[in-house]
């Protein structure tokens, strides 16, 4: 079976974070509601992640895949193809458990879910905080953060840091937090670089991970209108013949050199392995100026039902939708 080596990137506590992740979100299906079909075949790709050399895996409340990613890192661990602290597994905290309280009310619940005695970090899933109702509570990601402090204190959590966080609120929490996240998770790919925000983070000593780091480039996620690159575009096409490797590989490669984590998301083998191969070559300056022109401010995710919500992170759009059963906090409370 190929091996990778995954590279790491050292966290402002000390803590080592492998600079590619497996990311477990399984998308919504037709009727919104999660793929739930794909489950086994997360777990076995998750499973084959891990025999391969992947530490990092990426999951959350919200994607009710818990349980699965922690059979999974458990029969690993009892087949002694890795020990706990081999791994990084991070989770997030959903929107209906933002008052400073309840953030360990997740985090406990999240460990009983995985059957993990603790996870190596937990992020604040997005700033706005929404009832069960999907009423907007309003409560300050401030005070949401002093319950992160917290499970770090007791112990449940190694590290803490946020998601969906933009450049003002990052500003906000960095002047007052006692304890500095560890990462800020945004979507970032090569329509959507966010060079300010990265900037701001990375001079602060704050790791930024990617999450739909392909953006639109695969045609399950590009919407009639949507910019390039995709999959055929000349110019990625070029730049993967010139270094052997695919039009994933060469966009992956660009956010290492860039300093981010990437945790994409697949059920097929072949492009775990594939992913994850992008450590042993590098893009030249004109690969990466011809990467850097394709941003163009083009978000993949833009979930315009929750933008009247306080502490939405983007800018708005005129559109309206209903808030898609799967992303409900409904769904959440049966379990």
């Amino acid at each position: 079976m190929s091996q990778v080596k995954i590279p790491t990137f050292k966290l402002n506590n000390g803590k080592e974070l492998p600079a590619l992740g497996y990311g477990t979100w399984l998308g919504l299906d037709e009727k919104f509601q999660l793929y739930y079909d794909d489950i086994p075949k997360m777990e076995e790709a998750l499973s084959y992640a891990i025999d391969i050399g992947y530490r990092h895996v990426d999951t959350a409340h919200l994607y009710k895949v818990e349980p699965q990613v922690g059979q999974v890192v458990n029969k690993k661990i009892q087949d002694g193809v890795v020990k706990r602290e081999d791994l990084f597994i991070t989770t997030k905290v959903w929107q209906n458990f933002h008052r400073e309280a309840d953030v360990e009310v997740s985090v406990r619940g999240s460990l009983r879910r995985s059957n993990l005695e603790y996870f190596d970090l937990v992020l604040m899933h997005w700033p706005m905080s929404v009832s069960v109702d999907e009423v907007d509570e309003k409560i300050d990601y401030l005070e949401t953060w002093r319950g992160f402090e917290k499970v770090l204190e007791k112990g449940l959590v190694k590290s803490i840091g946020v998601s969906n966080f933009n450049l003002e609120q990052m500003k906000r929490l960095l002047d007052n937090c006692k304890v500095t996240p560890v990462c800020n998770q945004v979507e970032i790919n090569l329509n959507l670089g966010q060079k300010e925000l990265v900037d701001f983070c990375q001079s602060n000593n704050v790791v930024v991970v990617a999450y739909s780091p392909f953006g639109t480039m695969v045609p399950s996620r590009a919407p009639p209108g949507s910019p390039e690159p995709k999959l055929n575009n000349p110019t990625m096409v070029a730049i993967g013949k010139k270094h052997g490797k695919t039009v994933t590989q060469i966009a992956l490669r660009y956010l290492y050199q860039r300093g981010i984590v990437s945790i994409p998301k697949t059920i097929t083998k072949s492009r775990v392995l594939e992913n994850a191969s992008i450590f042993d070559f590098e893009l030249d300056a004109n690969d990466v100026a011809s990467l850097a022109a394709f941003d163009n401010g083009y978000r993949t995710v833009r979930p315009v039902f929750w933008q009247d919500y306080q502490n939405y992170p983007f800018d708005k759009v005129d559109m309206k939708m209903e808030i898609p059963l799967g992303l409900r906090n409904s769904q959440l409370i049966s379990d």
